[in-house]
């Protein structure tokens, strides 16, 4: 995998262009006060969806290479940013990485181009590591190895679409074995709209992690793994791998996507209510993944349990369980409901623990207050996991008990 330093690449596009959290009760990171919610009403509490869409206050991708530089320099060597791939229309996939710990948590943001409440929140998880430098934050480095990768589809994310940009022919000059197969299923002509080609990336992902794509392998079916045909998807398996052979494990990954915006929640304290955060563990069949067992046996489907939970706990202990911050459930997750070629679903079957946050809305039906709302409930969320590897407590609680959040309306039946 070739790695450039991010501080060379915008020096030379600058020239081209001319001109974790304090959730828990004593956590390591402790996080700044937060105001009490607002009435529910339009903009923080609203479902809304906007009539003229906006991307005001998103930051775009030459935004986040800028804001990444200038938290490496202020960071005093503490955050390392690298140039880790680039995307078929040759935008930078960047990571950026703070800790010297053993445990290792990876997490990545828009996969989906315009979902990116993540990126936002990892950009401050990030400031707030790299400029902290009190006794909690240092012990937290000391634990963990923090590695974000905060926007990994640029490409779709600078039309404001799902998927990115990449076409089958430029799939096969790179892949010239797949002539004459039918293309991938995941792989569309349009998307969004936009009459331009590419791929869902949340289905690339494959867990033999040395795949090579195979002709005999096309098109797929949407329950099996993917073909890593997107360098998107290759540059994040890169990254994965490039982890494990230096650490020895990637204990957690945590996988940063929106939802709709106007679901509610069935059950709990906040019981109608909108959900701002939704979680889920691997949508890997029934039986806990059973089929995948011999093959894989690392899989701990528990465990990822194990870690969403920790997310929710350190969201409903910072904010309380009446906040808009913390109105928290389990994402769509019928026993039967089976994605192997979700990136979230490869890196289980690898034997980490994979998280998935689903935010409420689209970066485009988006106010102000319920963006700046979100983001702050997304940064907690990643922040209680941190803390609950360095100090254990992702150990210490009862996975039987994710089931125990409330859904929204989906699985009442079970309830």
């Amino acid at each position: 995998m070739q790695v450039h330093k991010i501080s060379t690449i915008l020096r030379s596009r600058s020239a081209l262009a001319a001109a974790v959290t304090a959730a828990l009760a004593g956590s390591i990171l402790t996080a700044p006060p937060v105001a009490a919610a607002a009435p529910e009403g339009p903009g923080q509490g609203s479902c809304k969806i906007a009539d003229d869409p906006s991307w005001s206050g998103w930051s775009n991708h030459q935004q986040v290479g800028e804001r990444l530089a200038q938290i490496e320099r202020t960071s005093g060597g503490r955050v390392d940013v690298d140039v880790v791939g680039h995307t078929q229309q040759g935008r930078e996939l960047w990571t950026a990485r703070v800790g010297t710990g053993d445990k290792v948590l990876l997490v990545t943001s828009a996969i989906h181009g315009n979902e990116r409440t993540g990126t936002e929140a990892l950009l401050a998880i990030l400031k707030r590591l790299g400029s902290s430098g009190d006794a909690q934050t240092r012990k937290i480095l000391s634990e963990i190895t923090f590695v974000a990768m905060p926007m990994v589809n640029p490409d779709g994310g600078e039309l404001n679409r799902r998927m990115n940009v990449r076409s089958w022919d430029e799939t096969l000059a790179e892949f010239p074995q797949l002539a004459g197969a039918p293309r991938a299923w995941y792989h569309r002509l349009s998307g969004d709209g936009i009459n331009l080609p590419g791929y869902d990336l949340n289905r690339d992902f494959n867990p033999d992690l040395n795949y090579v794509p195979r002709a005999a392998d096309l098109p797929g079916r949407d329950t099996d793994a993917g073909f890593f045909l997107s360098p998107e998807s290759r540059a994040i398996r890169d990254v994965y791998v490039g982890l494990r052979a230096e650490k020895g494990a990637v204990d957690a990954y945590i996988d940063l996507h929106h939802m709709g915006p106007c679901d509610r929640l069935t059950g709990g304290e906040q019981d109608g209510k909108l959900i701002s955060v939704s979680l889920d563990y691997p949508p890997l069949g029934v039986q806990d993944g059973a089929k995948y067992k011999a093959a894989w046996p690392a899989l701990d489907q528990d465990k990822s349990r194990r870690y969403a939970l920790t997310v929710a706990n350190g969201m409903l202990a910072q904010y309380g369980s009446q906040s808009k911050l913390a109105a928290v459930g389990r994402y769509f997750h019928p026993d039967a409901r089976e994605y192997a070629g979700q990136g979230r679903s490869a890196f289980a079957l690898n034997g980490t623990g994979t998280v998935l946050f689903e935010v409420r809305g689209q970066q485009d039906d988006l106010g102000q207050k319920q963006h700046g709302m979100l983001v702050k409930s997304v940064q907690t969320g990643v922040e209680s996991l941190i803390s609950g590897l360095a100090d254990g407590t992702v150990d210490r609680v009862d996975g039987d008990d994710f089931f125990d959040l409330p859904d929204y309306g989906w699985d009442t039946a079970n309830d």
